[in-house]
């Protein structure tokens, strides 16, 4: 048995610990999201929710969703050893979505407003380029 074998064994069993932990992170993370509605809903204010609280499940409801994408390209990296740009450069969008929905307005910067619009911009643009780019590659295969 060669370095090479040895290593590529080694990579594998670290990527099945690591999705195997991920999962568990998700999971929980789908339970405290359940915890937290069934709190907002009949706990704390019975079928009413109140601005915070809503913001807050929905910025926890978008931060399970970048979880099980995250999830999602970890284990499409092991099964194809290919790193999917276009799924990465979606859950950097959600992630900064998510930000955007958390966001005060009244205590920020107005420099740090600009910095997330440029974020959000060259996002989109490379999302919109990558798109563009794949839909011109299958048209030529045709």
């Amino acid at each position: 048995m060669d370095a090479s074998t040895i290593l590529k064994k080694y990579e594998t069993a670290v990527y099945m610990i690591l999705i195997t932990l991920f999962a568990i992170i998700v999971a929980f993370s789908i339970g405290e999201l359940v915890y937290i509605l069934y709190q907002a809903l009949f706990i704390s204010t019975p079928l009413l929710l109140e601005n915070n609280e809503l913001l807050g499940i929905f910025g926890y409801f978008l931060l399970v969703l970048i979880g099980v994408e995250l999830l999602a390209t970890v284990s499409a990296y092991i099964n194809e050893k290919v790193i999917h740009v276009e799924v990465v450069i979606m859950i950097a969008i959600i992630a900064i979505v998510r930000s955007v929905i958390l966001l005060d307005p009244v205590n920020m910067e107005p420099m740090n407003m600009f910095g997330i619009a440029a974020i959000i911009f060259a996002l989109c643009s490379g999302y919109y380029f990558l798109k563009k780019g794949g839909l011109r590659q299958n048209l030529e295969k045709v």
